[in-house]
């Protein structure tokens, strides 16, 4: 048997028991981890006969930088593949908000690793948190790659590459307060040309004491909005119908300059709602979606904004992590239970048809059964349409790690989060159920993975609604009545 073949089916066992342990866990999103970057080859000058590989894990930022390493790396001439074995340079784009999110990438480079014994010229990088957290052990002690790059870094990866390539290891984890990326048209993920990430802002000021993410992406900065908006015509104007303003604490945007518009120097303020609004009059063919919010920045101001504007969806993502005042203390979320709910309230009245998602995590230290119940009940109260799911898993160098014992065991872990998930599938249930018999606009986005005869897109509220082809195409907005439900998808057709 081939060391090639060898390695086809160790990745298929690996991602084979991975996809097992997530079905257990969860219930939505993060399908696209580990996935190959993937898009129009003649969107990227060609200038050498070298090809790179991309996978993105993570959040949905990771994905949007794995499109700016894309276009710095075109620019020296790579062209993309999405078959490893053709790669002179393969990343992997990490994250390191959970420890088996960490595993998972650790158990892929090792994979690599095999591959890399056949072709000694191949380099082999690690992107984005991982890279800023544990730049030591992969180069040192592990030796499993030749180039860590940190999120602020990307456009040193030209110098790093060349360094690597003389058999030095290269390193480049240095945090920016500046870096935005601003300037860097990114090469697109999405091959239909239909949906878009823009970044909007890096960075995050919360200290929630379970997260990596300040150490590991730094303060906030946000981009100018004048260029975001330009980044947004731009797209709509390639046949972009979508876009979703990325940022690891979207809402809490703020860009302040000089206003060039006046013969004098003035501090500008453009705030989200604000940023939204700009946006949202690009064109109202133009969908505007936000991810990730803080609760504490979902402002009225915000969701009058998203009342006022029929292309701004009616979804927000609210993550509530716990619903229980005493355990939100200890994570320094700098809210409270009854505060929560009050926004939740805020939302349900200014914008009525509003979809609601949330995160939450069980098993977070010292959290006791009756807290567990809170989150439970708070979940209830919200009717989440649906929601990332997790047990706590303790990340070093965090205010929890230093403050905190991680006391909980993970039996315990493992069957508050099995009850969440449960409760969560009942919600989502009974959401997608009220759904029966009524008529949404849909953006189509592609043909469904089910079945070829069929067409998949989202509503406002996000919902995945899937119905006939007929004789739409994909961009196509249409209105889709709904016929039946499952807790995960509506299906209907088009009227």
């Amino acid at each position: 048997m081939s060391l090639q073949l060898i390695f086809v089916i160790f990745v298929v066992q690996f991602y084979m028991n991975e996809l097992l342990d997530y079905l257990q866990q969860k219930k939505h999103d993060e399908t696209r981890q580990g996935e190959a970057l993937n898009m129009d080859l003649n969107a990227i000058e060609f200038k050498n006969n070298k090809y790179f590989y991309i996978e993105s894990y993570g959040c949905a930022m990771n994905f949007s930088d794995s499109e700016i390493v894309a276009s710095i790396l075109g620019k020296q001439g790579y062209s993309i593949t999405t078959n490893i074995f053709d790669a002179d340079l393969i990343f992997l784009n990490t994250c390191s908000i959970r420890e088996k999110a960490e595993q998972t990438v650790r158990q892929r480079l090792r994979s690599i690793n095999e591959l890399k014994k056949q072709k000694s010229s191949l380099l082999v990088g690690v992107l984005g948190c991982m890279a800023e957290r544990l730049k030591s052990k992969f180069l040192e002690e592990e030796k499993l790659v030749d180039l860590v790059v940190g999120p602020d870094a990307y456009r040193s990866l030209p110098d790093l590459i060349q360094e690597a390539e003389t058999g030095h290891k290269a390193v480049n984890v240095l945090l920016s307060r500046e870096e935005t990326y601003a300037d860097i048209s990114p090469v697109r993920l999405d091959t239909t040309g239909i949906t878009a990430f823009i970044s909007i802002m890096r960075g995050c000021n919360n200290m929630c004491s379970f997260c990596v993410v300040p150490f590991t992406r730094g303060r906030e900065r946000s981009r100018n909005p004048e260029t975001i908006v330009e980044e947004a015509h731009d797209l709509f104007n390639r046949g972009y119908r979508e876009v979703t303003l990325l940022g690891q604490n979207v809402d809490s945007y703020c860009w302040k300059g000089e206003d060039k518009n006046e013969d004098k120097e003035a501090d500008v303020l453009v705030n989200f709602a604000q940023l939204l609004e700009k946006v949202a009059l690009v064109n109202p063919l133009l969908r505007v979606r936000f991810s990730t919010s803080h609760p504490k920045d979902i402002t009225d101001e915000v969701l009058h904004t998203i009342a006022k504007y029929h292309n701004i969806c009616n979804y927000i993502h609210l993550p509530v992590q716990s619903g229980s005042s005493s355990c939100l203390e200890r994570m320094n979320r700098t809210y409270d239970r009854d505060w929560y709910m009050n926004r939740i309230k805020a939302i349900q009245n200014i914008i009525p048809d509003c979809g609601i998602s949330s995160d939450i995590i069980a098993g977070f230290c010292s959290e006791t059964e009756d807290e567990h119940i809170e989150t439970l009940t708070m979940m209830d109260f919200a009717q989440y349409d649906y929601s990332y799911m997790f047990y706590y898993s303790e990340r070093p160098g965090t205010l929890a790690a230093r403050k905190y014992t991680d006391d909980v065991d993970l039996e315990t872990k493992k069957r508050r989060l099995a009850e969440i998930v449960e409760k969560q599938y009942q919600l989502s249930l009974q959401s997608n159920l009220k759904d029966v018999g009524k008529t949404f606009e849909v953006l189509v986005e592609k043909t469904s993975k089910k079945s070829m005869e069929e067409y998949c897109g989202r509503n406002s509220q996000n919902k995945m609604i899937i119905f006939p082809k007929g004789n739409y195409k994909v961009g196509d907005y249409v209105q889709v009545h709904i016929e039946s439900a499952n807790k995960a998808t509506l299906k209907g057709v088009v009227v």
